[in-house]
């Protein structure tokens, strides 16, 4: 019986990985889902046209340690040259965290935030305000490596 078990949560897992297909597919999660190769490249089109078209953007990231988060943050640096934050050696925080970065600024924060998800979360945002700012995610702490 438990082997039948295990062969029914693979294929709701496998169901539920093939639902995301878009960045709205997201949007109701929690936390990250794992993804197959060919949906981080769909979503990492989808998500880069809306980067490029924003001012700046806004970066949260919920994460297990700080370490955890500030490496999702430098993989975006190390993607995006446009993308820079500085002082990240300064950034503390025990246990779970959620960190958030600001790329107008370059203002980096990080605080400890128990019961989270996991995940990256992209805000759009533009200098004109007839444009409203879009969040997208949460995507995987990996996505950008």
């Amino acid at each position: 019986m438990g082997l039948e078990w295990k062969n029914i949560w693979l294929e709701v897992f496998r169901y539920k990985q093939m639902e995301i297909n878009k960045l709205v597919d997201l949007n109701n999660l929690r936390t990250a889902p794992q993804l197959s190769n060919g949906q981080e490249k769909k979503l990492l089109e989808e998500l880069e046209a809306n980067i490029f078209n924003a001012d700046w953007i806004t970066i949260g990231i919920m994460a297990p340690s700080d370490n955890k988060a500030i490496e999702a943050l430098q993989s975006i640096s190390k993607k995006y040259s446009s993308i820079k934050f500085g002082n990240l050696g300064s950034l503390n925080a025990d246990g779970g965290v959620f960190l958030k970065a600001n790329q107008k600024t370059s203002n980096v924060f990080v605080r400890s935030e128990n019961g989270l998800g996991e995940g990256i979360l992209i805000t759009c945002q533009y200098d004109e305000g007839a444009k409203e700012s879009n969040t997208f995610g949460p995507l995987p702490l990996d996505f950008f490596t």
